[in-house]
């Protein structure tokens, strides 16, 4: 019999100490004196492992594996009193097969979304031939949602963002100069084989495609029609490129690129 001042709630009020042992590069979104390091953190009964993870700043998309008392669990078993959890990145030589919980995150994906902060990366990706869509006004909302639906990998420097619950596949960008970012995409995602240079449009993400000179309904002018023989044109807005100064600069860095990227 439940008496006077009892509440019918406290089971679910109860709090369980949970221990936390992070690998790899999961410790980048850790504070220094947390790092490789064991971690002990008091929980409601009812959180989830993906909420209990999360509120140590790491975002679900970065895992690929967790561990809980060595037995691998999904995102939405509970924590449990005196639980140790294991929980590791993707890995890029360990064929863990059936055990990844995060779906597609083995798979190799050549489609991206990237958050507003990211135009540059956005543009280079496009340069070396990658599928990255931009806008400078997409809300948060509309990433995720885009990334949900197309199954894109959300590339963004917000820990927050990857922490929606939309978001399977994302990757937390941790370079801060474009230049760097590419490489670091390049090879994290293991493209360096998928590279084609200038296949789409620096400008919309459209592909390219060979046009005569004659069929060129843009005007260019005279100077250039005269001095180049090869043209190209965006099938998706119409921008015509040539092989000019503008190209010899973004071959010497899609060189640099792929060079950095070994």
């Amino acid at each position: 019999m439940m008496k006077r001042g009892d509440s019918p709630t406290r089971q679910s009020d109860e709090r369980v100490e949970v221990t936390f042992r992070f690998y790899s590069t999961l410790n980048d979104f850790l504070p220094p004196w947390q790092r490789q390091k064991e971690i002990r953190k008091k929980f409601g009964s009812h959180t989830s492992l993906k909420d209990a993870i999360e509120s140590l700043g790491i975002p679900h998309t970065e895992i690929a594996l967790v561990l809980l008392n060595g037995f691998p669990a999904g995102f939405e078993h509970k924590v449990v009193e005196g639980a140790r959890l294991s929980v590791y990145p993707s890995f890029k030589s360990i064929d863990i097969g059936e055990l990844s919980l995060q779906s597609g995150k083995g798979t190799v994906l050549f489609q991206f979304v990237l958050d507003v902060h990211l135009g540059t990366l956005a543009r280079y990706l496009r340069m070396l031939g990658f599928d990255a869509l931009y806008s400078n006004d997409w809300t948060d909302e509309k990433l995720a949602e885009m990334s949900f639906l197309e199954q894109r990998v959300l590339l963004t420097r917000d820990p927050g963002l990857l922490k929606r619950k939309k978001v399977t596949r994302g990757y937390f960008v941790r370079a801060t100069e474009p230049r760097f970012q590419a490489v670091e995409v390049i090879r994290e995602f293991q493209l360096k084989e998928k590279i084609m240079p200038f296949g789409r449009c620096i400008s919309c993400n459209g592909l390219i495609q060979p046009i005569p000179k004659e069929k060129m309904n843009t005007e260019i002018p005279p100077q250039f029609k005269q001095r180049h023989s090869a043209f190209f044109q965006c099938q998706n807005c119409g921008k015509i490129y040539w092989m000019g100064s503008h190209y010899r600069k973004m071959t010497i860095l899609v060189n640099w690129i792929i060079a950095q990227a070994y």
